[in-house]
Formats: structure tokens, sequence, C-alpha cells
């Protein structure tokens, strides 16, 4: 029997005398043989008892390995193996075993040379495999060798760590035998085992016959994920790859989230035999699918919160706590601030079915009751006021067309216009068969517009194209036309229509290009190829061509909208250099270009925070024109995300010498608040009011701070503009198209969203979404179970199961979800249908669950 060793200098069969060699991977000098003997003593007394224990009991396995008797040497080996697996399962440090097992690395390795082939050698070999991962000479691939001479069993048990270093040394031995000419198909066989386990491959396919059902989810996630800082079309295929995964495993509803992401033309289902047999199942999908219950849901939301009582814009304004301001401010009842009233009871009841301006009975002694408020307006404030009743109304079709149907029968144009354009809002994000399309055909354009956005839907194309082509239609009309089709065909790429609005740019003449709202039509094409990338390259050299008052404005504009939501690090340094022009008096593209950094850089977290820091240099050293349009580009990327630092700039901002800073600024902190009821910016909003002198006020930001605090408390705080959902991992394109018209209207706040043009504001309807999460049963009845609601945390490429929320706290539902905020259901009840628990989710009861 060979002498076991200790590099210690103990030795069970060796003389005190005799030097020992050290270990191979720490070569240290020979201590004085006492000095060492007292060394070693201290170091077996600071074992704890049951490290003791285990140190001697794999001294004793070591022996038996070595026993001339087959039945010992097995059991003595499969004993060692059971230790070492168990310890290296999940590798933090070196396990104990190994640690132990160090001093007769050299015995069993000697051993083992000796051994005949057998079984017994076999599990010896992968014995000496494991220990080789930390006591193996660099270079030597001793954990390979005894692998590949080893038991054929399953890699994966031994560890992480041993796979990783596993996979590192068949790298090494793959170059070698290439340099070498040496045949490499004896490798070939642990490579695919070790696929499963090291995801890290240059070849995406492999990994869709290497997942399993153990793995999947962290392997799609990883890719998803991944892909956003992917090229072209490398992103493409990791998403498709994921699809083909998920499909393969039947997870449906990961799968559908990653079509909706891939998809190119729109997406749109229909409900067939194959899908729904029985009718009723059939009926109850196509509602689900049509959003028919969104109201009802929402009003649920509300009743469960106990916000359903109306406000009235006086309970938004705060009056009484701006000093010596009540009196004045009561006198003052001009047009102006009326219209700016009528935004925010619209902004706050929005959803509610009641307020205290536009649905009270018109029989009511109340000065606020439906018909006195709508005179209250002027002209254009009346089609406002009129439309305002859609907004209230908000996803109920049925109540919300009866009661806009008696406006239009009125003799007063301006009433009717509001009427059909109330119409419109409220179908936005429906789909009803008892919608009167008779009535949207021959009215509002924008309310056709908002009803049908991103419909693809060719009856409205042929009916606004008639406006397009006819000469003699009002400048107001034909652009209003051309964003109802860049609404309703938005991302479709579509020819016709982008042929038709290049066909309107290049024939206007040079002094009706220079009006501020037909900067809106560059926007309307842009909206075609909303986040397509390289389609939009032949609309873009077209666009070269146009005149000169307009060009530059549309070749960014086309940029930014084309790739928008994309991160494109190229894209965003172009448009950066845009900003660092020195530009002549009367150019305009500067604005477009600013807020097309926020557009492609709102994609995910890192190149929004990046965006942010740019985009305060812009402030600190760029020219008016983009300082003007900075708090906008803040506004776009912390939409109803209220960030200290975002809130700070533009509460600094909203006092800037320059008015259209100012405006700009106040109406972003509306926006970055939007839907949260942040008390900080409401705070703000009140205080800039009773900062400033009377005067100025009503000439400059009264009607924006207005607005800006309807925003702020949308929908009584159940709102929310953000464009993503899904757990962020979705765009909405129609939301994100809502946004954009809007911000690119506030690039001229005077002249459009301040002037005739303030119905644009319902365009914000399109980006509109409860921020809930509503729990029903499979028969879409209501059904309140308790919830962890926390900050998400990011567990991609984390190793076990780590946890997706922290600092959460239980509710039962329905629960609003704040911005950065993810749900999880508290007990294991109920299975949910949706990966990701937004909006309605659809819970099952699971079958395997008991009761305590």
């Amino acid at each position: 029997m060979p002498p076991r060793e200790d590099p210690n200098g103990d030795a069970s069969s060796a003389s005190p005398s005799d030097p020992v060699p050290p270990p191979p991977q720490q070569p240290q000098p020979q201590p004085a043989k006492g000095k060492g003997k007292k060394k070693d003593e201290k170091k077996d007394d600071d074992l704890s008892e049951e490290d003791q224990a285990l140190k001697e009991q794999l001294e004793l396995y070591v022996v038996r390995a070595q026993d001339t008797d087959p039945g010992v040497q097995k059991l003595a080996l499969e004993s060692m193996r059971q230790e070492i697996r168990s310890a290296t399962s999940s590798m933090t440090s070196v396990p104990k075993p190994l640690k132990f097992l160090r001093p007769h690395y050299g015995t069993l390795k000697a051993y083992f040379e000796t051994m005949p082939e057998s079984d017994l050698k076999k599990y010896m070999a992968d014995i000496l495999s494991v220990l080789a991962l930390t006591m193996s000479a660099e270079g030597e691939r001793e954990s390979l060798n005894y692998r590949m001479i080893g038991s054929e069993g399953d890699i994966g048990s031994w560890g992480h760590e041993y796979v990783r270093n596993l996979a590192g040394e068949i790298a090494q031995e793959f170059q070698k035998r290439q340099d070498d000419g040496m045949p490499t198909d004896s490798l070939k066989e642990l490579v695919e085992q070790i696929v499963s386990f090291h995801m890290k491959v240059e070849k995406l396919d492999l990994l869709v016959k290497h997942v399993d059902s153990t793995n999947y989810k962290r392997t799609c996630l990883y890719l998803t994920s991944s892909s956003k800082y992917l090229p072209a079309p490398d992103d493409m295929s990791a998403l498709k790859i994921a699809f083909e995964i998920y499909m393969k495993f039947g997870d449906f509803a990961n799968a559908l989230r990653i079509a909706l992401l891939l998809y190119d033309k729109g997406l749109s289902i229909e409900i067939d035999d194959d899908i729904a047999a029985d009718e009723n199942e059939k009926e109850a999908l196509q509602d689900i699918i049509s959003n028919i219950k969104l109201s009802e849901g929402y009003l649920t939301l509300a009743r469960d919160i106990e916000v359903m009582e109306p406000k009235s814009p006086e309970d938004i304004y705060k009056v009484h706590l701006i000093d010596g301001r009540g009196a004045t401010s009561s006198s003052l009842d001009s047009a102006r601030q009326n219209l700016a009233a009528t935004f925010v009871n619209a902004f706050v009841n929005a959803g509610f079915g009641q307020d205290k301006l536009m649905t009270t009975p018109s029989d009511s002694s109340s000065s606020g009751s439906s018909g006195n408020w709508l005179f209250k307006n002027k002209e254009h404030g009346k089609a406002s006021a009129a439309a305002s009743l859609g907004m209230i109304l908000l996803w109920d079709s049925d109540s919300g067309l009866a009661q806009l149907d008696k406006y239009l029968h009125s003799n007063d144009i301006h009433v009717v216009a509001g009427a059909l354009l109330g119409i419109g809002i409220v179908s936005c994000g429906v789909k009803s068969d008892s919608r009167d399309e008779s009535i949207i055909r021959i009215g509002a354009i924008l309310g056709l517009g908002i009803a049908y956005a991103g419909s693809q839907k060719e009856e409205v194309r042929e009916n606004l194209t008639a406006f397009l082509t006819d000469s003699q239609v009002p400048l107001e009309v034909l652009v209003f036309s051309a964003i109802s089709l860049g609404l309703v065909f938005v991302g479709s790429c579509n020819e016709e229509v982008a042929q038709t609005i290049i066909c309107v740019l290049m024939e206007r003449s040079e002094p009706e290009l220079a009006e501020p709202i037909m900067r809106l039509l560059p926007v309307a094409l842009g909206l075609l190829y909303l986040g397509k990338q390289e389609s939009v390259e032949a609309t873009a050299e077209v666009s070269k061509t146009f005149d000169e008052k307009i060009r530059n404005y549309c070749d960014v504009t086309l940029m930014s909208l084309a790739y928008a939501g994309t991160g494109n690090v190229l894209k965003v340094q172009k448009l950066l250099g845009i900003c660092s022009e020195h530009l002549e008096k009367g150019e305009t593209h500067q604005g477009p270009a600013v807020l097309g950094i926020s557009l492609i850089a709102m994609a995910e977290e890192l190149g929004a925070e990046m965006a942010v820091r740019s985009l305060e240099r812009l402030l600190q050293y760029g020219e008016q024109n983009i300082r003007r349009a900075v708090p906008l580009a803040l506004g776009l990327l912390c939409i109803s995300n209220p960030k200290v630092n975002v809130m700070d700039t533009m509460s600094r901002l909203s006092h800037d010498a320059d008015a259209e800073v100012s405006m700009a600024a106040i109406i972003s902190l509306g926006l970055i608040g939007a839907g949260t009821n942040n008390a900080r910016i409401a705070g703000m909003l009140i205080a800039g009011i009773a900062s400033e002198p009377l005067k100025l006020l009503l000439q400059r930001s009264r009607t924006s701070v207005r607005i800006a605090q309807g925003l702020v408390h949308l929908g009584k705080g159940l709102l929310t503009l953000s464009p993503y959902h899904s757990d962020r991992f979705l765009l909405s394109p129609i939301a994100l198209a809502g946004l954009v018209t809007v911000l690119h209207a506030c690039l001229d706040m005077k002249s459009i969203i301040l002037g005739k043009y303030h119905y644009m504001l319902y365009i914000l309807t399109l980006a509109m979404q409860p921020r809930m999460l509503l729990t029903v049963d499979e028969d879409l009845k209501p059904l309140s179970v308790p919830v962890r609601v926390g900050q998400a945390v990011d567990v991609v490429g984390q190793a076990g199961r780590p946890k997706t929320i922290t600092g959460f706290q239980t509710h039962s539902t329905p629960v609003l979800l704040a911005a950065g905020e993810r749900a999880e259901l508290a007990t294991e009840k109920y299975l949910p249908l949706t990966p990701v628990l937004e909006g309605f989710v659809i819970l099952r009861k699971n079958p395997e669950y008991h009761e305590d």
C-alpha cells in the first residue's frame, strides 16, 4: 500500500525526518520540523468537531479506496463521491471536502495508475477530475483528462464551477488539437453536455435543442434582456430564438409577448372555430380582445380605493393655500381660465363617468351644469369643452355616445366639432360594435384618428386621403388629416399614405410651410415609420428634396421617430452633433433633435440615465431653441415617473427668464408626475403661481400651470401615460405616437397648445392606461387575492432563484403599481395565466395547493 502523504510534515507511514513535498499549486519554503508540528497541531485545534469528524471520515475513505477488496473500494468511492457532490452543488468558496482531500490528491493519482480497467477505475477518475479543479497545475488540463476516462454520467451534478472549469479546459484542448492537426471528435460529446449549462455560445440556434424545462425561462430572460444591446440583425435573431424556445415548451403567454415585440405589419387576432368552437366562448374572448371590460374594471378599482367622488378644478388648484389670492382668482372668470379648468376637469375625472362641470343634470341650479359650462367658453374653447365629455366617459362607449349625441344637433359649429372629437376620444382603445361609424366618417378628423389609432383601417385612409389631395382644404384640416392618418397607420410603413403626405409637403408654398402648424406634417410622416429603423431610408432620401424651410426639420424628425425606442447609440451621437451646430435665425430642427435623443434612449434604464446627463449639458451650453426643447425631452424620458433630480431641474427651469422654457418646464412637470398625485410636484405648481406677479401669470404661464396640475392628478392618480408595459418589456407604438405628437406641438407652445389648437392635448388619451393590477377568475369576475408589491429587481444572469422584488408590502387586489414596481402573488393558491402581473390577470386555482 503506498504511504499516505501529508504536506505539513505529518505522515502516517513516512519518517518525520523525511522532507515532504508541498502541494503543486502552492510552493512554499519548508518550515522547520519542530515549528511545523506546532503549527499543524494548532491548525487542527482550530477545526470544529464537525469539521474534524469530516476530515477523519474522508481520510478513512482514502485508505479504504486503496483496499484490495473491490466491495470495500466501491463503498468508499461512492461515499467520497456523495460527500464531494453535496458540497460542490453550490460553490461560494472552496468546499471543505476538497480542502481536506488536497493532501491526498497525489496519493489517489498514484494509486489510480495501478488500478486495472474497471468501473471502479472510472469512479476514481470522476473523483480525481473534481479534485483537479483546485489542485492540478496550470495548463495540465487534468480535470478534462480524468473526465474523459471516467464514467459517462451527469456532469451537472458536480456543480456549476466544475462545469465552468471543464468548459475552459475543453477550449484549450480543442485549440491545441487543432494546432497539432489531431482529431477533435472525442471532445464533442462533452461539448453537447456542457451547452445545457454553459449558455454563452456563439451559435444561438443550438440553444433550442439544449434548453430544458428547468432552465428555459432563465435562458429566454437572458436573451430578451441582452437583445437591447445587440446590433441589428442580431437583436432580432436573439428574440426569435427566445420565441422558438417559449413555443417549444408551450409557454404561449411569453411567446405572445415576444411576437408583439417582433411584429412588423401589425398584429390582428380573429377568433375562429379552432380557437373557440362555442359561441359563448367566442364572445367572451372577443370582449377581452376588444377591451370591452376596461371601463368596468377601472371603475371597480376606483370604488375599491374609494375615489369615485368627482373632483372640481378648485379641488386641484387649492387656491386657499395661496395667501391673498383667493378673492382675486375667483373674480377672474376669463375664457382662458375657463379653458384651463376644462382640461383640468377632463384629466382629473378621466374615465370616471361623472364630474362637476359637464355631467351634472341640465336642470340643476348649479352654475357648473353641462350647458352653462359649455357656453362659458368662447369659439374653439367650446370645442374643447364638448370634447372633454368624451374623456370623462373614456372607454364607456354606450353611455358616452348617448351623452354626446345631443351636442351633434347644436347650431354652434364649434360644439358639433367638439362632440365629434369626443366620440373619437370615448372610443379610444375600445373596439365596440355599438360605435356609430357613419357619424365618425362624416365628422371630426382628429376624433377619427384617436378612435382608430393603430388599426390600419382602409376605410379611414380613403376618407382622410381625400382631404390631403384637395388643394382647397384649409391648412388646419390638411394637417390634422395627416396627423390622423399617421396615428391610424402608425408603424405600418404604408407607402400610399407616405406618398400622399410627401406630395403635400412638396406642393405647398413657402409661406404656407412657414406656418407653425405645418411642422406637424413631418411628424405625421414619421409616425408611419415609428420604430422601423432602416425602413425609413427611402423616404428620408426623398425628404432632402423638400423646400429648405422644412427640409432639415423633416429629416431629423423622420430619423428620431424611426429609431424611437431602439437605444441606437450612433443615432443619438448624430443628434447630439446636430445640437452642437450654430444655426442661423429661423432654423427650427434642433428642437426635434433634442426630442429625438429622448425617444431613442428611452429603451432601457442605462441609456435613459446617460441621456439625462447629456440633456443637462445641452441645458448648460446649448442655444435658446435647444433649451426650450430640453424640458420636454426630460419629461418624455421620465413620463409618469417623477425622479427627484429631474423634478429639481424642472422646478428651476419653470422660473426661467425665457417664457417658452418656463412653459415647457411647467408642462413637463405635469408629464413626469402624470397620474401619480405627487405631492412635491403639486406643491411646486402651487408655489409657482403664488410666487409670480398675477399679470405675468395671465400673460404667460397660468394656463400651462393648470394643465400641468390636471396631468399630475390624472384620473385621480389611477392612470399613467407611460408607453411601456409588460414589465417595461413592450413599447406601445400607439401610446408613443400620442405622446410624440403632443410634444412636437409643445415645441411651439404659444402658437399651438396655448393658441387655438389646444384640443391637441386630447391626443394624450392614446397613452392613458390604468396603472392597476386587477385579478379575475376564469369567468372574468373580480377576485381579490393577496399580492406582494415592491421595487422590481433585475435578476438577469443571476444563479438560483433570486427574489424579483424588494421592499415589498402585501395588499389585496385590486392594487396600483407605481413606476418601477412589480407584483407577485403572495400565496400559491392561484396560478396566473400570464407571466407578468399587470392590468387584468386571469387566475386559475392551483390543483396542487392544500390549505395548512
